[in-house]
């Protein structure tokens, strides 16, 4: 299963227009070329549940552009795991870089309509169940880890939020004084804030030391503006660091526009999570 490995690289980043905010990232997405971030935090204990309980197949739902699809197809072939994901809609061929991905690590992809996929439909069969995007209690503590690994001091500490869970286990890692900030990259994404708290309540711990941003979605999961995509374009040039539009793009252009408008007050040092 998924071992222990070395504390991932924080790399500061230099740049005029953060005026007196000082910025580090957590280069999370360097901890494995497959199974990378967070997606490795919250598969690790999770994996080891699963081959506890004796079973062979794990199951877990996304959308078409899922990195969790990416990833649990990704650790399935590495470690003996069958796997299965329920696609969000219609199936398109060819199929897209990451389903394609998915597929060829052996993934059996069924596709349900997006009015079926609410309820996160488990067909008969003896599986292991691995939530949408993975977070649960088990994510929450691997997540955790991550924040703990941190020992530069710092005030903030922000992550991209598509379920929930990456944000929950940051908060309950933060050293004393920091808060954790999360950019929701889901249109409408206030409800994300009651799942933090679920999942914290899953896992067993609480932390209010955290808040959530919801406008700067860009549009909704998967969706861009002419703005974002030129950040990001324009971050790689600069700082050759590689942000996703559906993610860390997001976040990264959340905490730039709350530098610029004082939001974050010049002094503030701000970890950032690139959670691959």
């Amino acid at each position: 299963m998924l071992s222990d490995v070395p504390p991932t690289p924080l790399v500061e980043v230099f740049d005029a227009r953060l005026g007196g905010v000082r910025l580090l990232l957590k280069r999370d997405d360097l901890i494995d070329p497959e199974i990378p971030g967070n997606k490795w935090r919250k598969l690790r204990y999770n994996l080891a549940e699963a081959a506890a309980l004796g079973h062979d197949t794990l199951l877990t739902f996304g959308g078409a552009y899922s990195n969790h699809i990416r990833a649990t197809a990704a650790a399935g072939a590495r470690f003996g795991f069958r796997t299965i994901g329920v696609i969000r809609g219609e199936e398109h061929v060819p199929l897209n870089p990451v389903l394609a991905f998915a597929a060829a690590r052996g993934m059996e992809l069924r596709y349900v309509s997006r009015t079926a996929y609410r309820d996160k439909p488990v067909p008969p069969g003896r599986f292991y169940v691995l939530p949408e995007g993975g977070s649960n209690g088990l994510a929450v503590r691997g997540c955790a880890e991550l924040a703990a690994e941190i020992t530069v001091p710092y005030d903030v500490l922000c992550c991209p939020v598509g379920t929930g869970g990456t944000l929950a286990g940051l908060a309950l890692g933060l050293r004393p004084g920091a808060r954790a900030l999360g950019f929701a990259v889901l249109k409408g994404g206030g409800f994300l804030a009651d799942e933090v708290r679920r999942l914290q309540d899953e896992y067993g711990r609480a932390c209010a030391a955290w808040s959530l941003r919801t406008d700067f979605h860009h549009g909704g999961y998967a969706r861009t503006t002419p703005e974002l995509d030129a950040f990001v374009t324009d971050f790689a040039a600069r700082h050759g660091v590689a942000l996703d539009p559906i993610y860390t793009g997001k976040m990264l252009y959340g905490v730039y526009a709350m530098a610029a408008s004082g939001e974050l007050p010049t002094g503030t040092t701000v970890v950032a999570v690139i959670t691959g």
